[in-house]
């Protein structure tokens, strides 16, 4: 599957984006241009105080050019300074960072081709994580090692750190940046210092309007020796998104069911063709090959069974209702020369209560034997074998609501203490914790039904607009009730009866919960020799823990409406049932909804919750709604982790000449001990075992940083170190299913290394003036080893896992068992480069010469063998490191004249892939180019005064996702779709005020 070109839409979006700004800043600007023309010209000599945007970009390159890393600094000087709804859409603004969006704003980041995973976050010099919910197709609950900007407002922060080199004396855990948060101090004023911001943010697409402000306090006593600083960020919105999913693609004549289709019709339906069930649901039912047990199928009945459809052809819309809220308080004391002591507290929750509406054909996603078919006709199967185009009869249709309460709530709060011992010898201490709960106390999916639906069709032939027709029932259509049924079968009488009838309507009960905590110790030195050489040196104990919950109903269709088989199962009576009360009056339990311009009904969940009570956890008289964590739906996300790093390094810090070439850099190395013991249960038939496996590793890491500065103001920069990031957690966990009976073993993999790379970078930088930089930089990374999922045939005891699992079995140690699970395998090169150019335009005639531009361009290659197949053979494929875009740029093109502002920032990411092995047969899910553009303008009515209007994502990009497929069917298709969203366009109008 080969990367997607720029498309030339891009192109003539910057050009339209970008004459778009000058004509607004022509507009603010022709007043002053005429008061310019009017009056004497101004003294070349003239001093201009530089502020606001371009100050924090004269910041920025500033704080670039002392640093002995290779860093790039996002500087915020005054308070609610970004335009941005988060930190990840401040981030991506950063040379070789692209951000992944959720909801319509940024959620994640990857940098220089390495997916957040790979990138260890520092808040006030701490290590955090920070994680959130999302979208099942975007990955749903954060249970990784990534960070989720998307908790915190991007005004809580005045800089932004992107080191992507790495120096002895910063945290190992990254291959691809350290990003350091840094929130405001008190010392950061000179003294009394009162800002903030209100604004009313309006989306298109949900119509709604919310509000969003900030507030920042400071001031200094005894002569500046104590200082105190508050800041508030709070912000509210209301985020549709609307389009079609898939929930991926499958043959209809595939290993795991024993075919979809009954019969087809070549003449629109008169008259029909049998095609032959499998026979043996344990074989490949319909590969290209011929199987002795099974059918074999020929003409029109085998092109059928071979092709792709979609699994779960849907329109779906969601509705997500956010508040993000973050408090930093910070107290800092001087109380002595040489002593300096800081107290930094942060607070944030993150809430975003999320609705979905779905209406969905569930009839192709059936696997197994004894259930429904259906019948095609009118159908069209492309030259891919992709049945893009079908009429069916026979087809079960679901309206589904699923509501999810969501909220995040981080804290942290650390203690930094700076010495100075004697002239020479610096020691700093900090000591600090975090906490980030994840809590996700209501996810409930409701559904109702209308079975053997005739007449039902789907076209794909616009796959990012595909047209479903839902048919009739009853002689009724999806927008009235008489269409729908809610009921643990249809007619049957008998479970087996109903089995194969369709399946039962749901009420699915899932809360769950992420936690991670750290905990961290560190103690720094600095010794300065002389002029020339200072030794740095330190240690520190982290401590992280992750817990990861999962509750589930023990069965998630509807209860029986037999009272008498309900009493024996619950041991209580009932005189009318959940099921039949919503069945009786349907009507009333349901409610209307549009989405993509179709009308239809679906469960009406308050209503149901506060009827029945099926969030009390609990028996009560409509049913039974207790949840368990062990059921077998649950069990695997129930696990937890506990890590302890310890770790020592020494560096030396040197400034010198090199004849008459200043030469300065740092040259140290690292050591990490790293303890970890992790948790999860192993499904042994119906009995999950809880599994506890302890390990232990070390590394030893050197680094070097050198700068020369040959010519003035031109740098050239030469990095090298050796990196590790420590496996995912999901992978490490040794949670999964053991079958005794067919001796199989597929779980995480406890004893899994880290990926290890050796890294090099090397930039030129020139700095022509305090404003302007022109960078190139090269990297590389040799990546020794990746992590994916294997399926091999070992000896039990080879597994790592305790002989116990087999008492009871007759099996030893040596029992051949096939297992699959993550295990380490071979990596391989990363290599790319990175242009970066910002300048103000003040060459240019008039009210021109306050604008500027800043550009971003980065190129990255990796390719990794990727095993596609799924038993014991191994069969690989070669692609795009995941995560990794080829191509990223960003462009903003910004003016400011002392009381006129204005900018338009647009970010391109190139397609990417997003997942091995998604699940349905395809080899990879991956998501489709992206060109957002946001723009702010800003107009200064007085010292304390400032107006702001913002418009956030103006493209409306959609959320395009795709799967691809290279089957034994003979399928080969690289963009099939998976998802086509998208959220709206946001805009902002209001103030900020400053003291």
């Amino acid at each position: 599957m080969k990367s997607k070109p720029i498309h030339t839409r891009n192109a003539s979006k910057i050009a339209h984006y970008g004459v778009s700004l000058l004509a607004l800043m022509s507009v603010g600007a022709v007043a002053p241009a005429f008061a310019q023309d009017a009056a004497p010209a101004e003294p070349e000599e003239t001093v201009v105080v530089v502020t606001g945007f371009r100050n924090s970009l004269q910041s920025s390159i500033s704080e670039k050019r002392k640093s002995n890393d290779i860093v790039d600094v996002i500087k915020s000087d005054d308070i609610a300074q970004f335009p941005d709804l988060n930190l990840a859409e401040s981030l991506q603004r950063v040379p070789g960072v692209a951000i992944d969006r959720d909801g319509g704003e940024g959620r994640t980041i990857t940098v220089r081709g390495l997916n957040s995973e790979f990138t260890r976050v520092r808040l006030n010099e701490l290590e955090a994580l920070a994680t959130a919910g999302g979208k099942d197709v975007s990955g749903g609950a954060n249970r990784g090692r990534g960070f989720d900007f998307n908790v915190f407002a991007a005004e809580l922060f005045n800089s932004l750190t992107v080191r992507k080199s790495l120096s002895a004396e910063i945290e190992e855990g990254s291959l691809g940046a350290t990003v350091d948060l840094r929130t405001a101090r008190p010392f950061d004023y000179k003294g009394f210092t009162l800002a903030g911001s209100g604004q009313l943010g309006y989306n298109d697409l949900s119509k709604d309007t919310s509000p969003r402000g900030t507030f920042l306090i400071s001031n200094r006593w005894a002569d500046g020796r104590l200082g105190a600083l508050l800041s508030v960020a709070y912000g509210e919105r209301m985020a549709n998104e609307e389009g079609s999913n898939t929930t991926r693609f499958e043959n209809a004549y595939s290993p795991s069911n024993v075919g979809r289709f009954e019969r087809y019709s070549t003449d629109g339906g008169t008259t029909w063709n049998a095609i032959a069930a499998c026979t043996n649901a344990n074989a490949a039912c319909n590969t290209t090959e011929t199987h002795a047990t099974n059918p074999t199928l020929t003409g029109e009945a085998q092109k059928i069974s071979r092709a792709l459809h979609p699994r779960i052809p849907r329109y779906s819309r969601l509705i997500q209702d956010q508040k993000r809220l973050g408090v930093t308080g910070s107290f800092q004391m001087r109380p002595f020369e040489g002593t300096l002591v800081t107290l930094d507290a942060m607070y944030a929750t993150f809430q975003s209560n999320r609705q979905e509406y779905e209406i969905e054909a569930i009839s192709f996603s059936r696997n197994g034997q004894g259930l429904p078919k259906t019948d095609v006709y009118n159908y069209t199967i492309d030259d891919t074998g992709t049945l893009i185009k079908g009429t069916f009869n026979d087809v079960d249709v679901r309206a589904e609501q699923r509501f999810d309460e969501l909220k995040t709530t981080f804290s942290q709060l650390n203690l930094t203490w700076e010495q100075d011992i004697g002239e020479k010898l610096k020691m700093k201490v900090l000591v600090g914790a975090s906490n980030s709960l994840q809590d996700n106390p209501e996810q409930t999916t409701f559904t109702f039904d209308a079975y053997d639906v005739q007449g039902y069709s789907y076209d794909f032939t616009n796959k990012n607009a595909p047209v479903f027709n839902y048919g009739t029932k009853n002689g009724c259509t999806p927008d009235k009730a008489c269409y729908w049924s809610y009921t643990p079968n249809t007619t049957a009488t008998t479970p087996a009866a109903s089995a194969a009838l369709g399946d039962a309507s749901l009420i699915r009960i899932r809360p769950q919960s992420v936690e991670n905590k750290f905990a961290t110790t560190k103690i720094d030195f600095k010794y300065d020799f002389n002029d020339t050489f200072t030794v740095k040196f330190g240690a520190s104990t982290k401590s992280y823990d992750f817990e990861s919950v999962e509750w589930g109903r023990y069965t998630a269709s509807t209860n029986t409406r037999d009272e008498a088989a309900h009493k024996a199962a619950t041991g209580v009576s009932y005189s009318a049932g959940l099921v039949d009360a919503i069945q009786a009056d349907l009507g009333k339990y349901s409610q209307s909804v549009s989405v993509a311009g179709n009308t239809f009904l679906i469960p009406n969940l308050d209503l149901i919750r506060s009827t029945f009570g099926y969030d009390c956890r609990c028996v009560n008289q409509y049913g039974t709604f207790t949840i368990n964590t062990v059921n077998s739906s649950s069990r695997a996300n129930n696990r937890d982790a506990h890590e302890k790093d310890d770790t020592a390094y020494i560096q030396l810090d040197f400034s010198t000449d090199l004849g008459t070439i200043p030469f300065r850099g740092n040259i140290g190395v690292r050591k990490a001990d790293t303890q970890q013991r992790v948790s999860g249960y192993v499904g042994k038939g119906t009995t999950p075992i809880l599994t506890t496996i302890e390990r232990s590793y070390s590394d030893t890491l050197p680094a070097m940083n050198l700068t020369l500065e040959p010519f003035e103001n031109i740098y050239v920069r030469f990095a090298a170190a050796k990196t590790m990031a420590r496996p995912t957690l999901a992978s490490l966990s040794p949670g999964g299913t053991i079958t005794t009976a067919s001796q199989t073993l597929s779980v995480g993999n406890p004893y899994l290394d880290p990926v290890r790379a050796n890294t090099m970078d090397l930039s030129f930088e020139w700095y022509p003036n305090k404003d302007s930089l022109l960078t190139i930089g090269f990297f590389k990374k040799d990546i020794k080893s990746y992590i994916q999922s294997f399926t091999r045939v070992v000896p039990f005891s080879e597994t790592g896992f305790d002989i116990s699992l087999l008492d009871g079995t007759g099996q030893v140690a040596s029992t051949p068992y096939t297992v699959t699970q993550p295990v380490n395998t071979p990596g391989g090169e990363l290599k790319g480069f990175e242009i970066s150019f910002q300048t103000p335009f003040t060459f240019l005639p008039g009210f021109l010469r306050y604008t500027g531009g800043v550009f971003n361009y980065t190129h990255v290659e990796s390719k990794i063998n990727y095993n596609t197949s799924t038993t014991t053979t191994a069969v690989y494929r070669e692609e795009n490191l995941l995560g990794l875009s080829p191509e990223s740029y960003n462009v903003t093109f910004y003016y400011e004249d002392g009381k006129l502002s204005g900018r338009v920032a647009s970010s391109y990411r190139e397609g990417y892939l997003v997942m091995l092995a998604p699940g349905s047969g395809a080899d990879f899910s991956g998501k489709n180019e992206t060109f957002n553009v946001d723009a702010q303008i800003t107009y200064k009515l007085n010292k304390h005064i400032t107006l702001v209007g913002e418009g956030i994502n103006l493209t409306d990009e959609y959320d395009d996702r795709y799967v691809a497929y290279n089957t034994a069917q003979g399928n080969v298709v690289g963009d099939l779709p998976l998802d086509y969203s998208h959220p709206g366009r946001q805009y902002y109008l209001g103030f900020r005020y400053k003291y």
